[in-house]
């Protein structure tokens, strides 16, 4: 099959459009290289696009996104890492100054774990993924809850595990520690496009510039 005719048609766009206006913006990164002072941990979600809802410019955002958007615990164990990886050159080379877990309503990788769902391959890589949220569904409880309420709470919970994983980092730990890093944790509405922040005190989730 060729290249999707969507893709050319929003590059056109973009050519003609946005690299216009950026082109000395482009040029400078190309020159002196990135140096984005916020690294935004989110989810694969073709709906949660991190770059679209902070409505960010190209060099600001240094994001890795993953299902579900997890941070699993440190585990220099000699297998591959991908989150590990993106997270050490953040904080190592670019020296963010902020780490953001954006987690988001109507998750299918959540739905998936919390619903036991069937594997969709032989690998069950997504249901290998996901174990990750074990911690996750014995600190949420289900009593009184709808199903709607439950995912929720799991969804919003998640972002608080991945905020503690996070601190199992040493180069992440110290950082915070001497205040020269700071984590955060954000939520985001699809239906409506609201986002929550994450009060770190109560780890109550509040509406963004309220």
């Amino acid at each position: 099959m060729p290249f999707p005719d969507r893709l050319i048609e929003g590059y056109e766009a973009f050519r003609d459009g946005r690299l216009r206006i950026e082109q000395d913006r482009y040029q400078e990164l190309a020159d002196a290289g990135q140096s984005p002072e916020v690294m935004v941990i989110g989810c694969c979600d073709s709906r949660v696009s991190p770059e679209v809802i902070f409505d960010a410019r190209p060099g600001e955002l240094f994001v890795v996104r993953n299902v579900a958007n997890l941070v699993p615990p440190y585990s220099p164990d000699g297998t591959y890492h991908g989150v590990s990886a993106a997270l050490e050159f953040a904080v190592q080379a670019l020296r963010v100054k902020h780490i953001v877990v954006l987690g988001h309503a109507h998750c299918g990788g959540v739905r998936a774990f919390a619903e036991e769902a069937v594997p969709l391959s032989p690998g069950d890589f997504i249901g290998r993924w996901m174990s990750l949220m074990g911690p996750v569904a014995q600190r949420v409880d289900r009593a009184g809850l709808s199903h709607a309420e439950y995912l929720e709470r799991m969804e919003q919970a998640s972002i608080a595990q991945s905020l503690e994983n996070l601190m199992t980092f040493p180069c992440v730990s110290i950082l915070v520690e001497r205040g020269r890093l700071a984590l955060h944790g954000a939520y985001f509405g699809v239906a409506k496009g609201e986002l929550s922040v994450r009060d770190p005190e109560t780890g109550a989730f509040r509406p963004a510039g309220a």
